[in-house]
């Protein structure tokens, strides 16, 4: 444990804070994508599956409980409470573009052969790609909410805060696991260009906007 990573955590469940706290104050889930989420608890449920059979820490064991409830609460509201508000018509990303690669690329790139090995792998790589649903709908309608934009920031700070996490470890601990570090910089490459958005518009009270898909 080091700074960056509980600063990594921290700033992750804030940013799943916000979008489940926009969801039940607005009553609407309009603008976020229920793929993204449906991805995202899918990540959780593969890699937390040693919760029932490794245990780290009382900290280890909390985040994961709480990061798994929040994700399965913020698909309920999505695709069950709040149904209604939900924009299908613009959450059309095709998940099989992501799933299916991902899906083969942990059977040939993984540390051990063993099925909760591959699984976790899943997961790494998948976190990696499981924003893109979201960025496509804000690229399809054009714009996206202040709270919405809050949320992506800090789950890519989140990202970024890792990578810190990873180099300070090969620093201190002479450790590198290479899937996790090369996964975690693809995922903060797709934030870079909103965090020039977030930063130059949101930060100066303006809404973001994107330039419309031709």
């Amino acid at each position: 444990m080091n700074v960056f990573r509980i600063l990594g955590d921290l700033s992750h469940l804030l940013a799943m804070i916000l979008l489940l706290g926009k969801i039940w104050r607005s009553k609407s889930c309009a603008g976020i994508s229920g793929k993204s989420q449906i991805l995202f608890a899918l990540v959780f449920t593969t890699r937390y599956l040693d919760l029932f059979t490794n245990f780290i820490s009382i900290y280890n064991t909390v985040m994961k409980v709480v990061f798994l409830l929040c994700a399965y609460i913020t698909v309920y509201m999505i695709y069950g409470k709040f149904r209604k508000t939900f924009d299908s018509e613009n959450d059309t990303f095709r998940l099989e573009f992501l799933l299916v690669p991902v899906i083969g690329l942990s059977f040939l790139e993984n540390y051990s052969f063993t099925p909760l090995e591959i699984l976790w792998t899943f997961s790494i790589y998948l976190e990696s790609v499981a924003i893109l649903p979201q960025l496509f709908m804000i690229s399809k309608t054009g714009e996206a909410e202040t709270i919405t934009t809050h949320y992506l920031f800090f789950l890519g700070l989140y990202r970024a805060l890792y990578l810190a996490n990873w180099i300070r470890r090969y620093q201190t601990e002479n450790f590198y696991d290479q899937i996790a570090v090369v996964s975690g910089v693809v995922q903060t490459i797709f934030y870079c260009d909103f965090f020039y958005l977030y930063v130059t518009k949101v930060l100066k009270g303006k809404k973001l906007s994107l330039p419309m898909p031709i």
